[in-house]
């Protein structure tokens, strides 16, 4: 047994790691170390260590904001920096000048994902995307320039026109290119901190499917969540969120506050979480409302970060944990795609308290990033004797319609899979080839899924003093 501490991701999946943090240590320090780590917040093995290596770096304490433009919202910061912290500065505080009526504009990431505890650099990593892909695409696309420590130690600003490669590469990446150090995006204004939303209630898959659609005409933010374990007519009956920023006449007259959370206070013996209890809960979940449409000005945290109000909820799956099965399913395999992933889901044994389907819109600049135009599919599954086998055969049908999986979110994808799913993998490879010969930077994930072999540092007295 190793004598260091466990680290964990999202899943519970576990890993002995030194988690050395990024004050505290020296130029040369930082380059040996093959990964960087945020808040842990990714689902499976993306963020720990390679086998051979039990070293991260933490970034959370690199977390300083270098430079802000109030009039045009361009952010420089450290890639330490939380999205909570931001929200915190520019979206509850107001910013310079806040008079506290709510009606000063904010500022707000042009691009969130569904918690607020992650940073910069993850997300960058992840190339994350939101409830308004199908209008703002991914995180990415609003990105400057990246500051990022390479294998030989350089520190590399790259953009669009300056090492191109290396910032198409690192959009996405799953920190498999270097440290991201800094992060210079463009912030978006929004005219009230809150959310004019509704809720749509929707019968079955096809409903939603259809729903899904017209809503992504009129309304910036769509996402939904469905019931993917009732059988028959009603299989995917859900409730479909959509939503954009109040307008000053709309909203109140106060300044919302960051709501308060409670902590799921145990981890729950694993038998517990099971289809009749899950079926349960799907039930219960669909007949909260009976009104067919609910509308109303929310919080913001309420529309973008529900599940942020419970702290570890991811003890709910026990401890053998759980993992996310997130795909996206192009447009070109039709609205039926989504029922034949359903039916396959639940043909194989498969059970989730928690499905999520969102609008996706055109692929981004990102070399692995995870949307394409279409439909992407959350599904939250307890790891089971039989995960593999669910797995596996989940990811054949998302082979067979065009479609793949968010790397972010696996613990399981075959290395065979993977390759069928992404036809880019050879062009990312051949960028880490010129920036990162010797594969220094790796990961649990790309030991797994892409081979990579251990490697010694090449760190030259140079590269270390940049």
């Amino acid at each position: 047994m190793s004598d260091l501490p466990q680290i964990r991701s999202w899943g519970m999946t576990r890993a002995a790691a030194d988690e050395r943090f990024a004050e505290r240590l020296d130029a040369r320090e930082l380059a040996t170390l093959p990964l960087a780590r945020g808040l842990g917040r990714s689902y499976g093995d993306s963020s720990l260590p390679p086998p051979d290596h039990a070293a991260v770096l933490n970034t959370t304490l690199a977390d300083r904001i270098l430079a802000w433009d109030d009039q045009t919202g361009l952010l420089r910061a450290e890639a330490g920096l939380s999205l909570r912290e931001l929200n915190r500065l520019w979206l509850f505080a107001g910013g310079p000048g806040d008079d506290g009526s709510g009606r000063t504009p904010r500022w707000f990431t042009p691009v969130t994902p569904g918690t607020q505890f992650v940073t910069l650099g993850g997300m960058v990593a992840s190339d994350v995307h939101g409830k308004n892909h199908h209008v703002a695409g991914c995180y990415g696309q609003h990105v400057r320039e990246l500051v990022v420590r390479v294998a030989d130690g350089r520190v590399i600003t790259c953009n669009r026109e300056q090492h191109a490669d290396l910032f198409r590469a690192t959009l996405g990446g799953m920190g498999l290119t270097g440290h991201v150090l800094e992060v210079e995006v463009q912030m978006e204004r929004a005219p009230t901190p809150w959310i004019l939303g509704e809720t749509l209630k929707v019968p079955n898959i096809d409903a939603y499917m259809d729903a899904l659609e017209e809503s992504a005409r009129d309304w910036p933010m769509t996402v939904g969540w469905i019931d993917c374990l009732t059988p028959g007519e009603g299989m995917g009956r859900g409730l479909l969120n959509r939503g954009r920023w109040a307008k000053p006449d709309e909203a109140p007259s106060h300044t919302p506050k960051a709501k308060p959370s409670i902590t799921f206070p145990f981890v729950v013996p694993s038998g517990l979480v099971n289809k009749w209890t899950m079926r349960a809960f799907c039930a219960l979940y669909y007949h909260k409302s009976f009104r067919r449409l609910t509308r109303g000005v929310v919080h913001p945290e309420s529309f973008f970060y529900p599940l942020d109000a419970i702290r570890h909820w991811n003890r709910a799956y026990g401890h053998r944990g759980f993992t996310q099965f997130q795909c996206v399913l192009p447009r070109s395999a039709g609205k039926a795609a989504a029922r034949r992933f359903l039916e396959a889901l639940t043909a194989s044994g498969g059970a989730s308290f928690l499905c999520v389907i969102k609008d996706c819109g055109p692929e981004g600049e990102g070399m692995l990033s995870f949307p394409m135009e279409g439909i992407s599919i959350a599904v939250d599954l307890p790891i089971t004797p039989g995960i593999q086998a669910l797995v596996d055969g989940l990811n054949e049908v998302v082979i067979a319609d065009g479609g793949r999986i968010y790397l972010t979110k696996d613990t399981f994808t075959r290395p065979e899979h993977y390759a069928r799913m992404d036809p880019r993998l050879p062009a990312f490879n051949a960028v880490r080839d010129v920036w990162d010969p010797g594969r220094h930077f790796r990961s649990a994930q790309s030991v797994r899924m892409l081979g990579d072999a251990g490697a010694t540092a090449q760190i030259t007295d140079e590269g270390a003093r940049a």
